[in-house]
């Protein structure tokens, strides 16, 4: 007769399989991944929105199989031959390798309730989603398509990064290329939607982020140029609460409307009609 004592050591534990559950950094509640990918990744407790990449935002703004990709070919070269701990060039491959993107931003036209529209994502997951010339370029060719067509223009903005400071001043031009191609586009009677996610910083929330017609933010996204942290060390002064969220951006005029996920795709049809395009 086998010893019960003995079994049960022998018989394996059975593990909590991996990524089932998030910690949400809102709320520190511990979420079930299924539940909160369900809300459009939006923690079920406390609302709070988590990253979701750039492929994902398409699939949860655009009609099902609608978008069609422009330029996606265009890579990023190392015109400075710039190198720290690791050469630029590496950086890169490793980056592509890491998130499946060529750079941090995807552009292309697709339909949003049966509306069409030209549509552009940057994802902080490359290089915190920072503007170098490919995602400038990228950004630029968007908003000359949607001139040339006539479409009503979205840009979701998720960079942390701001200019990417391996191109150097290649990087900080394509602020005011982006820029430049906005004011053409208003001048033809555009209507441009910009929506602010977490982060949205830098040389991004200074340029092109910020010229909506309409900017619309998701709740308590970080939004500004420098980082709390380094105006609080370089001015030597207490912030006010909530400084830089949306929330506190909102309240001070700077942004149209806070808009939750699950809420954006209806939000931005109506706006679409709303305006007559």
């Amino acid at each position: 007769m086998s010893d019960p004592v003995q079994t049960a050591q022998k018989r394996q534990k059975r593990g909590v399989p991996e990524g089932l559950w998030l910690k949400c950094p809102g709320c520190q509640a511990t979420v079930f991944r299924k539940t909160a990918e369900e809300r459009l990744n939006v923690c079920p407790e406390c609302d709070h929105h988590f990253y979701v990449s750039a492929k994902e935002r398409i699939r949860q703004v655009l009609d099902e199989g609608t978008f069609e990709e422009w330029d996606a070919n265009l890579r990023p070269a190392d015109p400075l031959e710039f190198s720290d701990k690791r050469p630029y060039v590496e950086k890169l491959k490793s980056e592509q390798e890491r998130t499946g993107l060529l750079d941090a931003a995807i552009t292309g036209t697709g339909m949003i309730r049966a509306r069409r529209v030209a549509f552009g994502v940057t994802d902080s997951a490359f290089f915190m989603g920072s503007m170098g010339s490919v995602v400038g370029e990228r950004l630029t060719r968007l908003v000359e398509q949607a001139t040339q067509r006539q479409l009503p223009l979205i840009i979701i903005s998720g960079s942390g990064g701001g200019a990417r400071m391996h191109e150097g001043i290649l990087s900080l031009m394509q602020m005011a290329k982006v820029s430049a191609a906005l004011a053409r586009y208003n001048e033809a009677g555009g209507l441009y939607m910009s929506v602010l996610t977490n982060p949205t910083m830098g040389g991004v929330a200074a340029s092109f982020a910020s010229l909506g017609d309409v900017v619309f933010a998701e709740p308590r996204a970080l939004v500004g140029f420098a980082g709390p942290r380094t105006i609080k060390a370089t001015l030597k002064i207490e912030l006010p609460k909530g400084f830089q969220t949306s929330e506190f951006l909102l309240e001070h005029g700077f942004i149209d409307r806070i808009v939750p996920r699950d809420k954006l795709k209806s939000e931005i049809a109506r706006t679409i009609d709303y305006c007559g395009k």
